[in-house]
């Protein structure tokens, strides 16, 4: 796909994560459209993946550290074809396989359950340190929010990854610079990221812009061709993209929009689509 289809794509995923979390009356919109952009950019061009065949061996393999974004993974997943985009409203309710964090034994397409903060990037470094010991050629990525990187196991999982030169591992941390009791800077401030990550051995990429098409596509081809070491992408986004009244918006971290916001939320997309397809 080109930059302008996985740009109308990603406007797409945006309008599920809004359908999934105010048909659970809850959920997390706020970091899971800030990482619209990257999910979309994994799913319809990086990772080597087949929705009719969700677990073949040669996959490339995402886990979602910050797990509490899946409404964003659940809308690109079933917007990639693995299960129905009408099941997205059933998020979080009783009986739906759609839980509120990711679970690999019931969602087509999820690579690891995740949801414990910090977690996640300790299975994908070993998934790839297990890549590497069988010789096998499959990538993994890892998406952590700014405000999970507070927490010591990502660290732990960052020192050994640099040391085993797990060159097939990109980890991505979505900076959109808030967490659920605010500004990360102010709560614990994790700053500079990018320092941190270089001091365990990984190559980093500073994405000026993590929510535009042609910057996700210059840090995911550098991070291909880097050989000898990890790759962490620093994506700089914006908290709520495409919403306006939840842009910056800490209030939207953690709550799902009651039916007028839902109306106004889903106008701003649509508005966004129609500006698109015009370009």
């Amino acid at each position: 796909m080109n930059n302008y289809e996985l740009a109308v794509m990603a406007n797409e995923v945006r309008k599920g994560i809004i359908a999934a979390v105010h048909g659970a009356k809850a959920g997390h919109p706020g970091g899971s459209l800030s990482a619209a952009d990257i999910f979309t950019y994994l799913y319809f061009e990086e990772m080597n993946i087949d929705p009719k065949d969700p677990k073949k061996a040669e996959r490339d393999r995402f886990v979602l550290s910050k797990g509490h974004t899946a409404p964003g993974l659940y809308s690109t997943l079933a917007n990639r074809g693995y299960f129905p985009v009408e099941d997205l409203p059933t998020l979080r309710h009783l009986g739906s396989y759609l839980q509120g964090h990711p679970c690999l034994q019931h969602v087509p397409g999820v690579d690891m359950s995740s949801g414990s903060l910090g977690q996640g990037i300790s299975a994908a470094v070993g998934m790839a340190l297990g890549a590497k010991v069988k010789n096998k050629e499959f990538r993994v990525y890892t998406l952590l929010g700014d405000g999970e990187i507070e927490e010591g196991q990502v660290w732990e999982a960052a020192m050994f990854a640099g040391h085993r030169k797990l060159d097939n591992l990109v980890v991505i941390v979505d900076n959109n610079g808030l967490q659920i009791d605010g500004p990360v800077a102010e709560v614990c401030s994790p700053y500079p990221i990018d320092k941190k990550f270089e001091a365990f051995n990984f190559h980093v990429i500073n994405l000026e812009d993590g929510n535009d098409m042609e910057q996700i596509r210059a840090a995911f081809t550098e991070a291909r061709n880097t050989k000898g070491m990890p790759t962490a992408i620093i994506a700089h986004t914006l908290k709520g993209k495409g919403v306006s009244f939840m842009e910056g918006s800490v209030d939207w971290h953690g709550k799902a929009p009651n039916d007028a916001e839902y109306e106004m939320a889903m106008k701003d997309l649509e508005r966004i689509g129609e500006a698109l397809c015009h370009k």
